[in-house]
């Protein structure tokens, strides 16, 4: 992990904390380097995820421990998620790390599970938001006094104007909860018209991340994420997913591409895609 603040409390006491690989300013590279070494050996391997959004002198200093090492057995793993999305794929990583899937599988499913996670926000302006898809005329009501814009960025990006005639935001379509961080505005609408129209089972509220306000464009926001929280489903939605052998570097893995080395499938008929496997979540429950 690259922030402390986007490490969630577990949901049960089996689920592990996650280890702060800080940032360049904070260690100097000698002591990360000696930090990392210390987990390799205690825990055998290393998944470390950071935010697409990490500052590059960051992302190369992981290069740089990695490279020092000269260890195949730490995987660098790039997630384009926002701060609150992020912190939950990394949650669920740490439920699955206490499951019997290799480091290989771990590491990979963090594609799959980002599929699954719906992360946006409630901002008062998208005059700033440069991460989702924001037309002219969405920029121009960004002006009037009192908008709201509920905005989607995974697992399709979705803009709609808050209001009593809006459609609500396209949501899942299986059983999930629903954690919101609550920046400079309200969350009333997050909790009594976004919670129904998703049907979630539960809603629940964490600080929001200090990189929120930067992504998102604006400190006036609600940021929420919809997931899976249960165990034994993220277990079941991993397993489903034909497990492959990577040629270069031997590891297991889901998908199409290893995460410890990068390489990709050969030959490509063998590919398993990472989407379509959610059969077992299908369907809604009768109320949240």
């Amino acid at each position: 992990m690259t922030s402390a603040d986007l490490v969630l409390p577990p949901t049960d006491q089996q689920t592990p904390t996650a280890a702060l690989l800080q940032a360049p300013e904070a260690q100097a590279l000698e002591l990360a380097i000696g930090d990392m070494h210390l987990l390799l050996e205690q825990h055998g391997y290393v998944i470390a995820l950071y935010p697409s959004g990490t500052r590059p002198e960051h992302v190369r200093r992981l290069h740089s421990i990695r490279s020092v090492l000269e260890s195949d057995r730490i995987a660098l793993v790039e997630a384009d998620l926002p701060p609150l999305g992020f912190a939950v794929l990394v949650r669920q990583l740490r439920q699955l790390s206490i499951c019997d899937f290799s480091p290989g599988v771990i590491a990979s499913a963090a594609r799959l599970l980002s599929h699954y996670i719906y992360a946006g926000a409630l901002l008062n302006s998208v005059a700033r938001l440069d991460r989702v898809p924001v037309s002219l005329k969405s920029h121009a009501r960004s002006w009037v006094p009192g908008s709201q814009f509920a905005v989607l960025a995974g697992p399709e990006p979705q803009l709609i104007k808050v209001g009593a005639a809006a459609e609500p935001l396209a949501g899942p379509e299986f059983r999930t909860h629903l954690l919101f961080a609550k920046g400079q505005l309200p969350s009333d609408w997050v909790q009594e018209t976004l919670a129904p129209a998703w049907q979630v089972q539960a809603v629940h509220e964490t600080p929001v991340p200090a990189d929120s306000p930067r992504w998102w464009g604006t400190g006036k926001l609600v940021e929420f994420a919809a997931h899976l929280p249960d165990i034994s489903v993220l277990y079941q939605l991993v397993a489903s997913v034909r497990r492959e052998r990577c040629h270069w570097c031997a590891m297991e893995l889901i998908g199409d591409r290893c995460a410890f080395c990068s390489a990709p499938l050969a030959p490509p008929e063998n590919r398993t895609p990472s989407t379509g496997v959610l059969q077992l979540e299908a369907g809604k429950p009768s109320g949240p």
